[in-house]
């Protein structure tokens, strides 16, 4: 049976209509959490997501649908949610990417993955974190990735979000890290980083390597790891979910400030 040690908590999981945000929201309503899922997309897209943290065990569930590029619709959103139920765990996964040399890269790809990746983690945070030093306990788990960790080319903007996001997860760590105690569990932030991983996200990077080999889906799934991903093996989103959950468990109030891969040992070599 889960273990369902976060009932009466509510979470914010941003970008978890799908991929690893859904993971996440799926494994906190498993605990027993409330969780409110955010995430733009068509009604049947929001109803499959919001079904499944029900049918996880969420003890409600609520869908916010807030613009990431607009700073003023996140306010908004931080509001609702906060009438709904004080916010104890907030977790930043929503984010966007376009892989392209430096050079043809324009203003608005860095503009656009700048606000969705790192600033709306910024405005989440600064509107969730003094309330959770008010109880004591608070959980902020950011979904970076390895390139928050190292680089690789054609993804500048991509990267500099990225570790952008663990320095700012860093900081923050730093500035509540006395909040709370071991009893009531602290105020934690941490980085989640992952390698690669089976979403959506990365299927144009697959596409196009199964058009340069000219082989099927496979093919291009195994070049791309055998670059980078030393295990040769995908991470599946449900594994990234079940950190996040560890990490809120009140045993884990020492563990912050940090930027956990989960990568196959891709930042290891």
């Amino acid at each position: 049976m889960t273990d369902r040690f976060l009932e009466g908590k509510t979470a914010l999981v941003t970008g978890s209509t799908q991929g690893i945000g859904l993971a996440i929201a799926t494994a906190l309503g498993e605990a027993g959490c409330r969780v409110a899922v955010h995430g733009l997309g068509d009604a049947g897209i929001v109803k499959k997501a919001t079904d499944t943290v029900v049918d996880a065990g969420a003890s409600d569930v609520r869908h916010f649908d807030a613009n990431f590029m607009d700073p003023d619709a996140i306010e908004v959103m931080m509001r609702q949610v906060a009438d709904w139920g004080d916010i104890d765990i907030l977790v930043n996964n929503a984010g966007i990417q376009k892989t392209t040399p430096l050079e043809d890269a324009d203003t608005g790809t860095w503009n656009s993955i700048l606000a969705v990746n790192l600033s709306a983690a910024f405005h989440t945070m600064r509107l969730a974190m003094p309330s959770m030093k008010e109880r004591g306990y608070g959980r902020v788990v950011n979904i970076a990735s390895v390139h928050g960790l190292v680089a690789s080319r054609d993804k500048a903007p991509y990267v500099a979000s990225k570790y952008g996001l663990v320095g700012l997860s860093r900081t923050a760590a730093l500035e509540y890290a006395d909040a709370g105690n071991r009893q009531s569990g602290g105020v934690t932030v941490n980085c989640i980083c992952p390698g690669w991983t089976e979403t959506e996200l990365i299927e144009p990077q697959v596409q196009a390597r199964t058009q340069q080999l000219g082989g099927g889906r496979e093919a291009g799934v195994a070049d791309l790891l055998r670059e980078k991903q030393p295990s040769l093996r995908m991470s599946d989103p449900s594994e990234i979910g079940a950190l996040a959950v560890w990490l809120c468990h009140r045993h884990a109030h020492n563990l912050t400030g940090t930027a956990i891969p989960i990568d196959g040992g891709w930042t290891a070599q």
